[in-house]
């Protein structure tokens, strides 16, 4: 089988066409770049196609060869940007509604091997143990080194109840882990809330999907009326949150401001270049905020994050995030296929780029973890001595009553340290406001 000098010649003017095309709609569109074709680049491409076609070991179809090229193009040009063939972009689409089968992980590309920006909430992954920053070298049998992610993906999606074998480097271990998950519809749940103690709130975000502005607030009311009254104070829980809808993300800022840039992007076309303002309307009323970030909150969360850092409205609490700053645009090519290509950069209100660089928190914690430590506790009270003489403020209820809140405060201190430091940066803040106020 063999291509000739013909189809080689037609292919050039092909591409050629192409390239001018994009040339002159970027000057249409104000770039200033001058229409120019790279014919030396577009023969060494059509001198490899017909290398393929006519020496290659077996015979490949030109679709395959010419999808495979945009693939290339695409994954060449930054970790985020791809071609979605028909699978990708159904499961992109169902994705974002909160309900789509694998492992429950956000992933990237990080030296050739995938890495995992978070795993998801009361997921496969999240209950097998795996961690944001873990690095996944071997998928099953298959060395993930040369595989482009996409590849990888699909070898961790299959029916749900089967089960995938995952080898992990993670920080801190000197040999790699092996971790077995089995499969699972994905049903994520975007907003979880709960209050911590009376006055105090806590909301965590788990992933934003088109819903959660709306259940962000409706969680709100909930609380408010479980409170039987004003919140005194809210922590918002972003650790571990890989991002989404970008719509959604501004929903969740503006809930909590009254004016002012929530976020803005720079891109070289004009669709690309948007502001986006809050509401006049806080649904705490000013109530002081605590947000919890770490080394998985990404995108979106990056966007919430840096909103309410940069217009004082919070205190950022925990490690430096992700740094995933820039926007992808889906554009479809036709009703099956579509790219997602990067096009723009996000910016906090303040100017900052989140790209590479990510929130840093206004306190940063350490990855602690506490165990119960083995025994009694021999610390003797005043309480505890013989004949010792009564409270005349409170009774045995009273007792009982500060009992179980130091055995709930403790609970949280083992169970979640940053969250019990930010409760505790709460209590602070509205006992300052409370102050202020009189």
């Amino acid at each position: 089988m063999t291509i000739g000098r013909y189809a080689l010649t037609a292919l050039l003017i092909v591409l050629a066409g192409i390239h001018s095309f994009a040339n002159a709609k970027a000057n249409q569109e104000g770039t200033g770049q001058k229409p120019t074709v790279p014919l030396e680049e577009l023969r060494t491409f059509a001198e490899v196609y017909g290398r393929i076609k006519q020496d290659y070991v077996e015979p490949v179809e030109d679709r395959k060869l010419l999808e495979d090229a945009v693939r290339g193009m695409l994954s060449g040009l930054d970790p985020h940007s791809a071609y979605l063939d028909e699978e990708d972009f159904d499961e992109l689409r169902v994705g974002t509604s909160g309900e789509f089968g694998g492992l429950g992980i956000e992933v990237g590309m990080e030296d050739g091997f995938v890495k995992v920006i978070a795993p998801i909430d009361d997921t496969p992954a999240q209950r097998a143990g795996i961690k944001a920053g873990d690095l996944i070298i071997r998928i099953d049998d298959q060395a993930v080194k040369g595989l482009t992610l996409d590849e990888a993906v699909k070898l961790m999606r299959g029916k749900p109840g089967t089960k995938v074998t995952l080898q992990i480097v993670r920080k801190g271990r000197e040999a790699p882990i092996t971790i077995t998950v089995e499969r699972a519809i994905i049903k994520t749940v975007s907003v979880k809330s709960r209050l911590l103690k009376p006055g105090f709130a806590y909301l965590r975000i788990s992933q934003f999907q088109t819903n959660t502005g709306d259940d962000l607030r409706k969680a709100v009311k909930r609380l408010r009326s479980k409170n039987e009254g004003q919140l005194k104070g809210l922590v918002l829980d972003l650790r571990n949150n890989p991002g989404g809808v970008l719509q959604a993300a501004v929903a969740v800022a503006d809930a909590f401001l009254t004016q002012g840039i929530i976020v803005y992007t720079k891109g070289r076309i004009e669709d690309s270049r948007l502001r986006f303002q809050a509401a006049p309307d806080d649904i705490l009323e000013g109530a002081p905020m605590v947000v919890l970030v770490n080394g998985g909150s990404a995108s979106a969360s990056e966007i919430v994050a840096g909103a309410l850092q940069d217009h004082r409205r919070a205190v950022v609490v925990g490690q430096q995030t992700f740094g995933k700053g820039s926007v992808q645009t889906i554009i479809p090519i036709n009703q099956r296929t579509a790219i997602k290509l990067t096009t723009a950069r996000y910016f906090t209100p303040n100017g900052r780029s989140i790209q590479a660089e990510g929130i840093r928190p206004d306190i940063e914690l350490a990855e602690v973890e506490f165990k119960r430590a083995g025994g009694d506790d021999l610390a003797l009270r005043e309480s505890q001595l013989a004949h010792h003489l009564d409270n005349p403020n409170g009774g045995a209820d009273t007792k009982k009553a500060n009992s179980t809140q130091a055995e709930e405060e403790k609970s949280l201190v083992e169970q979640d340290y940053p969250l019990s430091e930010a409760l505790h940066l709460l209590e602070g803040m509205a006992i300052l406001r409370g102050r202020d106020a009189t």
